[in-house]
C-alpha cells in the first residue's frame, strides 16, 4: 500500500511509521521536522500542513492517508482543522480517496462527569480545534474514518483494543503502539468508512 502519514514525528506517529514499514507499506512521511524522523520512510515531505503545494506532493498517489494532528494552542488555535482542510483539498485534487484522522475521545465523552468537565475547561482550545477538524472531515466527499483515541500511554503494545461507535462505558488507557496498529488495520481493511469510532484498551 502507498501510505501517506501526516504527523510522522509525533509520539503516536512514530509508532505508526515504524509499524507501517514493518508491514511492508511504502510510506511518505509528512512532517514539520524531517530531522526528527526515527525511521526511514520511502519519501519525506517537510513543511507546514497548511501548505497546499507540499500537501499535494505528499498525498499524490496515496492509497490511504493517515493524519495525526494535535489540536491547536493559544498561539495557533486552529492548526489541526486548517491543516485537515488543506489535506482534504489536496486529496480531492490528486484523486486520493481514503482518509483516516485521529481526535481525542473526550471531545464527545460525558462520563465521568467531573473529569470530563475538568478536561473541557483545561483543554478548551485543542478540543474546539478537534471538533472543527471532525466537522471538516465528515462534510468531505472522501472515504473517511475518524478515530477517537482514549488516554494514550507509552507502554508496550498489548494487542487488546476495543472499537465502539457509541460512548465508552468505562474508557480504558490505550497504548500508542496499539493505536498505531489499529489505525493501520483500518487503513488496510477499508472498513468503518464514513464513521467516527471510539477506541480504547481492554
Amino acid at each position: 500500500m502507498n501510505l501517506t502519514l501526516i504527523g510522522s514525528t509525533g509520539r503516536t506517529g512514530r509508532h505508526v511509521l515504524t509499524e507501517a514499514l514493518r508491514r511492508g507499506h511504502r510510506v511518505t512521511a509528512f512532517t514539520r521536522d524531517a530531522a526528527a524522523l526515527r525511521a526511514r520512510p520511502h519519501a519525506v515531505v517537510e513543511g507546514d500542513g497548511r501548505d497546499p503545494e507540499k500537501m499535494r506532493a505528499a498525498v499524490a498517489g496515496a492509497d490511504a492517508v493517515i493524519s495525526i494532528i494535535n489540536g491547536g494552542d493559544g498561539r495557533d488555535p486552529h492548526r489541526a482543522a486548517q491543516a485537515t482542510r488543506t489535506i482534504i483539498q489536496a486529496m480531492t485534487g490528486t484523486g486520493a480517496r481514503r482518509l483516516i484522522t485521529t481526535t481525542p475521545y473526550p471531545i464527545v465523552a460525558r462520563k465521568p462527569y467531573l473529569l470530563m468537565w475538568l478536561l473541557h475547561r483545561l483543554l478548551a482550545t485543542p478540543y474546539a480545534d478537534a471538533r472543527d477538524l471532525e466537522r471538516a472531515v465528515s462534510a468531505s466527499d472522501l472515504d473517511w474514518t475518524i478515530v477517537r483515541l482514549t488516554r494514550l500511554t507509552d507502554r508496550p503494545a498489548t494487542g487488546a483494543v476495543a472499537i465502539r461507535r457509541g460512548p465508552l462505558a468505562k474508557p480504558r488507557a490505550l497504548t500508542r503502539a496499539d493505536a498505531a496498529s489499529t489505525l493501520l488495520n483500518i487503513a488496510e481493511e477499508g472498513h468503518l468508512s464514513g464513521m467516527a469510532v471510539n477506541v480504547h484498551g481492554r
